[in-house]
């Protein structure tokens, strides 16, 4: 009796193997004429779209992005922020 049922489920796996290998070649929905797309939707363009341009960029600037007073002022200011949270965390281990 097992062996009835293993020579039925290898027809029923081959089946269903080359349903979903040929699933993959089936064409979209809204090609078919039948079905198609809706009165108010958009033509499909002919082509498919180009990449996008990844690999371009952008021109260089023209003046900095912020001036060499204006980033060392940011610089000193963060390594402050840095000095304060690092005395404030020693702190709170210290009285734990």
């Amino acid at each position: 009796m097992a062996i009835d049922r293993h020579i039925r489920a290898i027809p029923a796996a081959a089946l269903l193997l080359s349903a979903l290998t040929l699933g993959g070649c089936a064409t979209s929905i809204a090609d078919l004429p039948l079905v198609g797309t809706p009165a108010d939707a958009p033509a499909r363009p002919k082509e498919a779209g180009a990449y996008l341009p990844v690999h371009d960029l952008p021109p260089d600037r023209e003046a900095a992005a912020m001036a060499p007073a204006e980033q060392a002022q940011a610089l000193r200011e963060l390594a402050a922020a840095r000095d304060r949270q690092a005395s404030a965390a020693a702190k709170n281990s210290a009285a734990k």
